[in-house]
């Protein structure tokens, strides 16, 4: 499946999101600020 990075401030919407892709079978990536997201 697909490698997904996910960004977002809220460590609540992260979570969420990264469970339900995860159990479609989706490799996610967390972070919870851009520069993180962007240097990944």
């Amino acid at each position: 499946m697909a490698k997904i990075t996910l960004v977002d401030d809220d460590e609540n919407i992260v979570t969420s999101v990264s469970l339900a892709l995860e159990s479609h079978g989706h490799t996610v990536k967390a972070y919870f600020d851009g520069a993180a997201g962007l240097a990944a």
